[in-house]
């Protein structure tokens, strides 16, 4: 399905479901005005209402992730065509950043949003370049003070040149997201920034990574594919159409640099090792892209005319008569440079992903409600038509038959309930006990950390106890080793029902890259505690029997040591918090995926047999009342997490701190007696009380999220077959109070109930090509 085909269906059916909707309530109001409740109308009205507004509202997210000086912000800058994101050689996204679409008509804002607020901060307004210096210098300013002010998140309201044309895609948004570099950005939260990366992964409807073409080899972004890739393989795999990865900066060439060409294929074969069996690759020229697109839109400045012609104007020179080299002038030439730095084939691209994707998804079940609203109608007027034209004392019978089916119907229902029930709670179990292996293998890594620090010191003072050190490291070395089996006794039971956590096995026996040890951590702090052997020993030359206490000379000294355990350990633990996070919750989109569909197909039986029944005793073909669980009802367990962690907070800042998916494992260490002893084995209790305070919270979120979810997924279903029956009720009733009073005008009724069915099968009618169309670009 082509971006013109998805902008052309998605008016039609909104044309037709506007239409539909207004039939509806022109039906309503005449029904109301004979003393009719019309409930059962309403319902359906309801559902058409839902059903046009996801169509108009539909958020597409296209998340872009970059290591720093990969060149994300003139990438973003290229599609958006304007220069309004800063770009500097320091790392500028400092939280997510929402780019959503508007029209010429409306004025460019940038907004920031903070916690436990609902309502926007407005920063700036006006054009791009006003934009772009407020929005640096609130960066810097954030930066500086380390996000004093609690941001989560900027969105910035622009045109985007890239869907201009495209009205459909009014819900489209580019997701600015930190890259791995910046994540450790000085006295920033590199937990906060992870997170939002790797929210991006599980839910945006297209992910581009952009990479630096003369240097993705190097740490930087290495590190970027390694750390949000390598481990991820399976489910980008499986999500391969979705992803993209741009080589930028392929201007940049020099005459001696490896070719272009086989850069990409060095890139290919990398990642087709981390698991990507088909990689989209596309190398672009962004900044080129950019000033081509300025300058074709004639908003270029002085400064883009100048930068233009120095860096790209060159390559566009021909010969004239006389053989000398021309350049042509830059609005000549500025197509053809859009062309050739591919910003617009990774446009159409990506945008034919989203609308052949998510796109069609949306549509397809927006169609597929509107058809089962109109369907319903026919029902309800086909019944009353009936009703009518049945013997009374039959349809009477009729009805006392159809009471009891409906009541053997609902216990049918409850009797689904309880086998969904006994699937939540395994579900809910899995969830327990991933947050159990997460708990194990936390405790188990800091408690090694620590005995390193107590080993060191065994082995330069205190000999003598340096067998019982080493019979603890070999213990803790079992430990680490028996990781697995551990996982294994946790998820026994489970893990046929909740595979994801054999996922979280392979990541804590690798565990999580923090860098240093926190022992070469305190001897690179104390450099002058160090003896010949690097061993963090000499404080104050005093020799302490126990290697596990630490003292020093003061209560500064006292400060430098738990900041420097502190600052090791919170993001040590808060990255192996996350890793089990992003598997918990995409497993968890995934079993829900499956219990929805169990819901549906028990429930669809149920139903099905009542519209037999109803079919075969009234002698007339009833529509199938088909159990729908649309996906624009369901955002995914992300923003469910995050809408019952709001509410357990209040959406108080002051309680942010330590919530379940921001932890703080800050632990302040309690210095022993009058002189200046650390004790490093009450060091390592607290941070594993924080640890367990941590469980305690993730439990209670994840369990109430899993509840919450399950159940209302339950009542969707429950809602659609009760809803289905009392019409039928309704309308049977309502046929009955009608008949005896109103038998003389039964010619006219039915006359009116013909053409408004007639009327309403227009509208079907309408919408069956239209079905025919998406099934025909269905993708595969």
């Amino acid at each position: 399905m082509s971006s013109e085909q998805f902008q052309a269906a998605h008016e039609s059916i909104y044309k037709v479901g506007t239409h539909l909707l207004q039939y509806l309530q022109d039906l309503r109001q005449d029904r109301l005005s004979e003393g009719d409740e019309t409930k059962g109308l309403q319902s359906i009205e309801n559902d058409i209402t839902k059903a046009l507004s996801a169509l108009k509202e539909q958020k597409y997210q296209v998340a872009v992730i970059a290591a720093m000086k990969a060149g994300k912000s003139t990438f973003l800058n290229a599609v958006i065509g304007a220069d309004v994101l800063a770009s500097e050689a320091e790392a500028c996204t400092i939280c997510r950043t929402d780019i959503r679409p508007i029209y010429n008509v409306t004025t460019p804002r940038l907004l920031e949003y903070r916690q436990g607020q609902k309502k926007p901060v407005v920063i700036a307004e006006g054009d791009a370049s006003e934009i772009r210096q407020k929005f640096l210098d609130r960066t810097h300013k954030l930066r500086a003070t380390a996000n004093q002010d609690n941001i989560t998140r900027f969105e910035l309201e622009h045109p985007i040149e890239a869907i201009s044309k495209l009205s459909s895609l009014t819900g489209f948004t580019l997701v600015d997201t930190p890259g791995p570099n910046e994540w450790e950005s000085a006295g920033f939260s590199t937990v906060t920034l992870k997170q939002t990366a790797l929210e991006a992964l599980r839910t945006c409807d297209a992910i581009l990574f952009i990479l630096d073409y003369s240097s993705f080899k190097d740490n930087t972004n290495s590190e970027l594919l390694q750390d949000l890739i390598e481990q991820r393989g399976e489910f980008l795999a499986n999500n391969t159409g979705k992803i993209y990865f741009i080589l930028n900066k392929v201007d940049r060439k020099a005459e001696g640099d490896r070719a272009i060409d086989e850069v990409i294929g060095d890139l290919k074969r990398a990642l087709i090792g981390f698991g990507i069996p088909e990689p989209i690759i596309y190398p672009t020229s962004s900044w080129q892209g950019l000033l081509a697109k300025l300058i074709q839109q004639g908003t270029a400045n002085d400064n883009h005319l100048k930068n233009f012609k120095r860096f790209f104007s060159a390559k566009y020179a021909v010969e004239n008569e006389e053989g000398d080299l021309v350049t042509p002038a830059p609005k000549k030439i500025a197509s053809q440079a859009l062309k050739d730095s591919f910003i617009p084939a990774i446009e159409e691209s990506v945008i034919q992903t989203v609308v052949q994707n998510s796109g069609w998804n949306l549509l397809s079940d927006v169609l597929a409600s509107l058809i089962k609203s109109g369907k319903a109608i026919e029902d309800t007027l086909n019944t009353r038509l009936i009703g009518w034209e049945m013997e009374l004392e039959s349809l009477k019978q009729k009805i006392e038959e159809y009471k009891k089916r409906a009541d053997s119907a609902k216990k049918k229902v409850e009797d689904v309930k309880d086998s969904v029930e006994q699937q939540k709670q395994k579900l809910m179990k899995g969830f327990s006990k991933g947050i159990n292996m997460f708990a194990e293998a936390a405790k188990t890594s800091i408690q090694k950390e620590i005995d390193q620090i107590a080993q060191s010191r065994a082995i330069t003072y205190q000999p003598v106890q340096l067998s019982n050190i080493n019979q603890k490291s070999k213990e803790q070395e079992f430990n680490t080793n028996s990781l697995g089996e551990i996982i294994e006794e946790f998820s026994e039971g489970i893990l046929e029902f909740f595979p994801g956590l054999r996922g979280l096995t392979k990541i804590f026996k690798a565990g999580v890259k923090v860098g240093e040890s926190l022992l070469s951590s305190l001897n690179r702090t104390f450099p002058e505690y160090l003896d010949s052997k690097d061993s963090f020993v000499k404080t104050d030359n005093t020799k302490i029997a126990d290697p596990y206490k630490i003292r020093v000379k003061s209560s500064k000294e006292v400060e430098t040591i738990k900041i420097t355990i502190n600052e090791f350990c919170t993001p040590h633990i808060q990255k192996l918090w996350l890793e089990t996070q992003d598997i918990l919750v995409r497993s968890g989109n995934e079993i829900r995926e499956k219990l929805v569909q169990k819901i549906q197909t028990d429930i669809q039986i149920i139903s099905n047999e009542l519209s037999e029944y109803l079919g075969n005793t009234l002698e007339v073909e009833f529509h199938i009342n088909k159990i729908q669980f649309p996906k624009f009802k369901f955002k995914g367990l992300d923003a469910v997490i995050q809408h019952q962690q709001n509410v357990i907070i209040g959406n108080k800042p002051e309680k942010v701190r330590g919530s379940c998916c921001q932890p703080d494992y800050f632990v302040d260490i309690p210095i022993i007696g009058d002189v200046y002893d650390i004790d490093l084995k009450e060091t390592a209790r607290l941070i594993q009380q924080k640890i367990d305070e941590q469980v305690l919270r993730n439990h209670y979120l994840l369990e109430r999220v899993i509840d919450k979810q399950v159940s209302r997924d339950f009542r969707d279903a429950e809602q659609q077959i009760n809803e289905y029956m009392n019409r039928f009720q309704e309308q049977f009733n309502r046929v009955l109070q009608e008949r005896e009073t109103r038998e003389s005008e039964k010619k006219q009724i039915l006359a009116n109930l013909e053409t408004q069915k007639a009327k309403l099968n227009e509208y079907l009618n309408e919408l069956a090509p239209i079905q025919a169309s998406l099934n025909s670009w269905k993708p595969e």
